[in-house]
């Protein structure tokens, strides 16, 4: 739906939940009960997490033993002038989390800038 060809760009998100009021699971057309053809038992339970499986740790990694520090200086620049490109609450908030258990930092690296820009654009006008 989106790409570098894309003409007319989408506003809307396409995907369930969203904090955008956007489209909503259809429950009817697509139950969370459907069944298939499988042979054997099909079985639900939760899988059963290793230690090292998360969503954090290899990001945390890449930052801190691939990248030196003027990479993580264009890091912080980039995801910060992104997140300074009109994103609000609530989603800045979670931005911010999500950086921070990436690395806290990091996180708080991002989160300052932003802030402080906007404080800047804010006294500005």
């Amino acid at each position: 739906k989106d790409g570098a060809m894309r003409i007319h760009p989408v506003s809307d998100p396409v995907y369930a939940p969203n904090s955008k009021g956007g489209p909503a699971a259809d429950g009817e057309r697509y139950p969370d009960d459907a069944t298939w053809h499988a042979s054997g038992d099909m079985v639900r339970s939760p899988y059963t997490l290793r230690k090292d499986d998360d969503d954090f740790s290899q990001a945390n990694t890449l930052i801190n033993k691939v990248m030196d520090d003027a990479a993580r200086d264009r890091l912080v620049n980039n995801v910060s002038g992104h997140l300074l490109n009109g994103v609000e609450e609530p989603v800045l908030s979670r931005a911010f989390e999500y950086w921070r258990n990436i690395d806290q930092a990091i996180g708080d690296r991002i989160a300052l800038r932003v802030l402080e820009e906007r404080s800047k654009r804010q006294a500005q006008a």
